[in-house]
């Protein structure tokens, strides 16, 4: 069985246009093609979701995501040969934050609460969320829905609890948690007021009612912050606040 799957319904999305309709586009990654047949089948059956490519591990991920767009790829940790944390790092080496959603795919890693360290090195390779293997259909299908739009896939799911497990793993002292620290001290007064909700996993709605402000102001805030930060999405910005004492499980 070949490694990389392309589905017709991604070569027809690759030629439409970008319109606020279009289905979110999403790339499975694992080395059980029972598990990718599943996922996709409950994925497919979303009228806001398509599949657009499979793979069965690292190398044919990276392959398939440089010829097939996708929004959202579901990422498995541990595969044969170049596992997930090794993927995320080489999908997402060429992107940079000030590039926003069009600079590449957010990825969900599908993980486990045994491998902390495999959890821990794929925060730092840039996944914006994370999803038991197990977990239910719903929310799997939320998380996918909820990176496509920029935030975390954070309280009270399963980041926020893989966070917490490994917290004291992040804060050790690094070179990385020192230039985020200083990143940190540069937000303004409102921004860290902002940043601290945003840790604690808040959606813009919540931290607009809480803070008495705009949803465009809170906005505006967490795209300062982020800017700031140097941080892909807002799992990143969670993660550094982790680090910096920002948020303590």
């Amino acid at each position: 069985m070949d490694s990389i799957t392309e589905t017709p319904a991604g070569d027809r999305l690759a030629a439409g246009t970008a319109d606020a309709a279009a289905p979110i586009r999403v790339t499975i990654v694992d080395d059980q093609h029972l598990v990718r047949s599943g996922f996709a089948m409950l994925i497919n059956s979303q009228p806001d979701l398509r599949v657009v490519s499979e793979a069965a591990n690292g190398e044919a991920a990276v392959r398939a995501l440089a010829s097939t767009r996708a929004d959202v790829v579901m990422m498995d940790v541990r595969m044969p040969g170049m596992d997930g944390i090794e993927a995320t790092r080489r999908i997402l080496a060429d992107r940079t934050p000030s590039a926003g959603a069009a600079a590449g795919p957010r990825i969900v890693v599908l993980t486990t609460f045994d491998l902390d360290e495999y959890a821990l090195a794929a925060i730092h390779a840039g996944a914006s969320g994370f999803l038991l293997k197990d977990a239910p259909p719903e929310e799997l299908l939320e998380a996918i829905r909820t990176v496509h739009r920029g935030d975390a896939v954070i309280a009270p799911s399963t980041t926020r609890r893989l966070l917490d497990h490994v917290a004291p793993l992040l804060r050790q002292p690094s070179p990385e948690q020192h230039a985020h620290a200083e990143a940190v001290a540069r937000l303004t007064v409102r921004e860290r007021e902002v940043f601290g909700l945003i840790a604690q996993g808040l959606s813009n709605p919540e931290i607009a009612a809480k803070l008495y402000l705009s949803e465009a102001t809170v906005k505006t805030h967490v795209g300062h912050i982020l800017a700031k930060l140097e941080a892909r999405d807002r799992v990143q910005a969670v993660v550094m606040a982790y680090e910096t004492g920002i948020v303590r499980p």
